[in-house]
């Protein structure tokens, strides 16, 4: 009682809660990962108060866990240790746009569609990197974990995009990194030491970000789907190669489900945009030239032909030209509610392997294939085993978390890594890496939280 006073003390009584139905919320998020116990939560409204609060934790020894919108699926906002569940969503002001030097400086707390919105209203030329996800997902959570958004194949992931910050250190000081710390602008992170790796990937565990630098792009007049498709999966690797070396998309992903029978092809779905009427026909042109010459490089007929797709059902074709898309909806979501995925991050050859294995795993398991794949940049891709399930049957749950540490395991198999993984996940990565490496991640954690006291068990090294 004496913490949830002194917490009373530091945010105002509307602002904590140790109550157990707030505390069932935030012991558990949307994915299929087991509920663990948080003992408090605190919603601050201004850095002063996460610092109080991060300053309290370390004298009294409780845990921290930062959350934005929650909706990562794999629970890294669920306190491995109980402790103090810091939900930053009070913290939501847009602070600045600055339209010349094209970067928005956001609090913690903003949302997709916040920003979206604002930008829509206050600066219509400018977008932002709009991730696949819920609208009350945050701007700064989908960074830090290093997330991709609908403009990812062109400009890269989000964290790619990130100016500057500040941040809360775990022992309660406040820091500005970036163009920020040496002027009043926030427009880039260098030539400085490249100070913000130390909070980006993290989870949490050296920091709480309090505010973000991101970057913004132009918005095109004109927006614009091309889908090809095919049966021959040994064919996407080389697709892949030829449609990025144009390099003239605004996105670019590839979705595959088993049911209904008319889905079960590889689709390639081609985003482009122009600011002209012209520039967008001259780009459809283009790609449709590509594919073309494609099947002649490839000697493709029949099946393995990769064939213009015509007649898409215009419901389908508005969800994947929204922003942003909506291509997970490709999934088999079961009664219940319940969807999960493992993230693998890719190298392009592996595909084919990766998609015959990964049907492998779901039929094993009693679930219908499907995947959604977004190409960043064509260097790699973002390969989602995707898994749907019913909350309320428990075997169902089992099912899929086996199915996710099955996947989780091809995927360093097939030499890639696993984007926002769980535990388990991050376990397995542990257990792969250079053990310098992983001795260079425990010093760090070290130095910045002696007491240990940041969204502890996430990237911990288990002898």
């Amino acid at each position: 009682m004496d913490i949830y006073r002194s917490l009373i003390n530091i945010v105002g009584r509307d602002s904590v809660s140790n109550s157990q139905e707030e505390l069932f919320i935030y012991s558990r998020d949307s994915g299929a990962q087991r509920p663990r116990r948080a003992d408090y939560v605190v919603m601050p409204g201004t850095v002063k108060e996460v610092q109080d609060v991060v300053i309290l934790a370390n004298k009294e020894k409780i845990p921290i866990t930062p959350l934005g919108g929650g909706f990562t699926l794999s629970a890294l906002v669920v306190p491995n240790k109980g402790g103090i569940v810091m939900d930053m969503k009070r913290m939501d002001r847009v602070i600045e746009v600055n339209e010349i030097n094209r970067y928005a400086l956001v609090e913690a707390g903003v949302s997709q569609a916040k920003l979206k919105s604002y930008l829509e209203k206050n600066h219509p030329r400018l977008q932002h990197s709009t991730p696949e996800a819920p609208p009350t997902v945050t701007v700064v959570g989908n960074a830090l974990i290093q997330g991709h958004g609908h403009i990812s194949s062109r400009y890269g992931i989000n964290s790619d995009m990130i100016n500057g910050m500040e941040v809360v250190l775990p022992t309660g000081e406040v820091c500005r990194i970036g163009s920020s710390s040496v002027g009043p602008y926030w427009f880039t992170r260098g030539p400085l030491p490249d100070l913000p790796g130390l909070f980006i990937g993290w989870f949490g565990t050296t920091g709480v970000v309090t505010k973000l630098s991101m970057k913004l792009y132009p918005r095109p007049g004109y927006r614009e789907l091309l889908t090809f498709s095919t049966d021959n999966i040994d064919l996407i690797p080389d697709a892949i190669f030829e449609v990025t070396q144009v390099d003239l998309l605004e996105d670019f992903f590839l979705i595959n489900q088993e049911k209904p029978d008319w889905m079960n092809h590889v689709f390639f779905c081609l985003i482009l945009s122009g600011h002209t009427k012209e520039e967008l026909e001259l780009k459809k042109n283009i790609y449709k030239k590509v594919f073309l010459e494609f099947n002649t490089l490839k000697g493709s007929r029949g099946a393995d032909k990769m064939k213009l797709v015509e007649d898409l059902h215009p419901a389908l074709r508005k969800r994947f030209l929204d922003v942003p898309p909506v291509a997970a909806l490709a999934a088999d979501f079961r009664k219940g509610g319940g969807f999960e995925y493992t993230g693998t991050i890719l190298p392009i050859d592996k595909i084919p392997e990766a998609w015959r294995k990964g049907i492998e795993i779901a039929h094993k398991h009693g679930m219908i294939c499907s995947y959604v794949h977004q190409i960043l940049g064509g260097h790699s891709i973002m390969f989602a085993f995707n898994y749907s399930f019913n909350r309320a049957d428990e075997k169902d749950v089992e099912r899929t978390r086996k199915a996710l540490e099955e996947s989780n395991r091809l995927t360093f198999e097939l030499g890639g890594m696993v984007w926002k993984g769980e535990v388990g996940a991050q376990r397995l990565a542990m257990a792969r890496m250079d053990p310098n490496t992983a001795e260079l991640i425990k010093k760090v954690k070290k130095s910045l939280d002696p007491n240990g006291i940041m969204n502890p068990g996430n990237w911990e090294v288990v002898k």
